[in-house]
């Protein structure tokens, strides 16, 4: 990439110095109106706040603010910026709330700031265990809000409650044994009075969940297998005993559509990872897409991206709803790029399989057949000597959000084209540890692969167009209401395109890894876009002097 480098003028910096650390502390309450499930439901309505983690129920991580548009993006300046304090990684997309924060920071912390001045409020410090199981980072990627209450998922497979006024905690509810390998590290999501949370531990042969609680008590509502028993029928698709193992995990936020009240929640790998003959049949519902009745979390229907996965193709992306017109019809869709190389459109209402193309570099199918379903390549299992894949087992692309366009009629998505060896071994279950018969390893250095932002258009699957970007990037996607669509790579540029032809238009060095989403919201009138840039949150906007 060809970058414009912007020169900081560091005495226009405020850096918030957050508070010392405790349980709960502060320097003041932080003040904002309940957040009402009414105001979900309408929270495109309300584009100065980002009120959830994918900003509304239909996960767009689209804004209509359009203050800041592509006529004057370049003119962006650095307002303030907060330290969070653990060198872990840094995955967090921050909720604004009526001029409030509220980050998460790794592993399970989470702390209030003034939206205009990074001031700290106050700051919750989850106390964590010495034995803890985790794959893939010590992560934890945001909160859900209802009322005055904010909920976190945590490390060690707690789900606690906490007041935003003060961060006094309210009530904590063990979701899982973490010792069995069970993590959480994923922002909730509050349908109606439920707050819906999902499970991490596919790597250690967890059986996969998707479950609800109350709001006010932390009380179990549902909980959803994502592994069908023996009672079912569906069980069958799990050789002998290998479904108590199977994995099927449930670790990023899904989505919800209220005239449905369907709950769509994506599903990780089957276990163990690579020894795909440990587990013979489609596993079902690893990898796959659920829809699941929002009052009772019964299923309504699935979709499975990669039956039998031997590959680590976790469909764990976040599902994009649109109405949007196909071929002549409008209908209520689904709009997912996969883990596995390829782009879906499907119907949210019946799970209907409408259209389906590459959109990264893969060589294990030939394509999809007429109901989505994968046409393999012989000879792409993987072997004890190593068998040459694309995608990698990150993916074409993974957990990091997607963004559409309803001006454009787009979705954005972070997309890579590599490829790894991918060998298996035999591996017995042991309770707590990895399970993974096998690994992988990419045969070049990570930067001979190309990554791009991709536009696609969902009625076609076609690539309306691309910016490429070397190497592999990590950030997620926002688009708004400026024609702007906003990402990083990972030399921590962060930049900004504009949304119909993809001509880059801003960029900015903030010198650090990307694992995050930027979000943006508006106070007194003035909006601004965030970015997390390796252990910092960055905030930016016009100058309005």
């Amino acid at each position: 990439m060809t970058y414009t480098r912007l020169v900081l003028c560091l005495t226009l910096i405020a850096v918030a110095d957050p508070v010392v650390a405790q349980s709960t502390s502060g320097e003041g309450e932080a003040i904002f109106s309940p957040v009402t499930w009414e105001r979900l439901l309408n929270a495109a309505d309300e584009p100065h706040n980002w009120l959830m983690y994918n900003g509304t129920l239909d996960s767009q991580r689209f804004s209509r603010l359009d203050q800041i548009d592509t006529g004057n993006v370049a003119e962006l300046e650095l307002k303030w910026a907060h330290n969070i304090r653990q060198l872990d990684r840094a995955e967090t997309t921050p909720l604004v709330v009526d001029g409030i924060m509220f980050i998460t920071e790794s592993p399970s912390n989470l702390v209030a700031v003034d939206a205009v001045t990074g001031r700290p409020f106050w700051r919750y410090d989850h106390p964590l265990p010495d034995d803890l199981r985790v794959c893939c980072g010590r992560n934890n990627r945001g909160v859900a809000i209802l009322g005055e209450t904010l909920f976190m998922s945590t490390l060690d497979a707690h789900l606690v409650a906490i007041d935003g006024r003060s961060g006094s905690l309210l009530w904590n509810r063990e979701v899982a044994d973490h010792r069995s390998g069970y993590s959480k590290t994923a922002a909730p999501l509050i349908v109606k009075d439920h707050v819906v949370t999902g499970i991490a531990g596919g790597e250690y042969g967890i059986r996969g969940f998707l479950d609800a609680y109350d709001a006010d008590t932390g009380e179990l509502q549902w909980r959803t297998d994502t592994i069908p028993g023996p009672d079912h029928p569906d069980n069958r698709s799990w050789a002998g005993d290998s479904w108590r193992t199977g994995g099927a995990p449930t670790w990023i936020t899904g989505s919800y559509d209220p005239e449905l009240n369907l709950v769509y929640w994506g599903t990780g790998n089957p276990g163990p990872d690579w020894n795909g003959a440990a587990r013979a049949g489609d596993n079902l519902y690893a990898d796959s897409v659920l829809a699941l009745d929002g009052d009772t979390g019964e299923m309504s229907w699935y979709f499975q991206f990669t039956p039998h996965d031997e590959h680590d193709w976790d469909a764990i992306q976040v599902p994009v709803l649109a109405d949007i017109e196909l071929d002549g019809e409008a209908r209520k869709a689904m709009l997912w790029a996969n883990r596995n190389g390829f782009y879906y459109t499907l119907d949210r209402e019946t799970g209907e399989f409408l259209l389906g193309k590459a959109f990264a570099k893969q060589t294990w199918a030939e394509g999809l057949d007429s109901n989505g379903r994968p046409i393999r390549r012989p000879g792409t299992s993987p072997s004890t000597e190593g068998t040459l894949v694309a995608p990698i087992a990150g993916g074409g692309t993974n957990w990091w959000s997607p963004a559409f366009s309803p001006r454009t009629g787009l979705l954005y998505v972070n997309s890579f084209d590599g490829e790894a060896l991918f060998f298996s071994r035999e591996q017995d279950y042991d309770e707590g540890n990895t399970f993974t018969g096998g690994g992988t390893e990419t045969p070049l250095p990570i930067d001979n692969y190309q990554s791009s932002i991709r536009a696609i258009d969902p009625t076609t699957g076609d690539i309306a167009w691309e910016f490429p970007i070397t190497p592999r990037s990590r950030a997620g996607v926002l688009a708004t209401g400026g024609d702007l669509v906003f990402s990083a790579d990972p030399d921590g540029y962060f930049f900004a395109l504009d949304a119909r032809s993809g001509e880059p238009l801003w960029n900015i060095a903030l010198g650090g890894p990307v694992n995050a989403q930027p979000m943006t919201y508006a106070v007194n009138g003035q909006q601004y876009v965030t970015m997390t840039v390796g252990n910092t949150v960055y905030t930016f906007g016009l100058d309005q002097d």
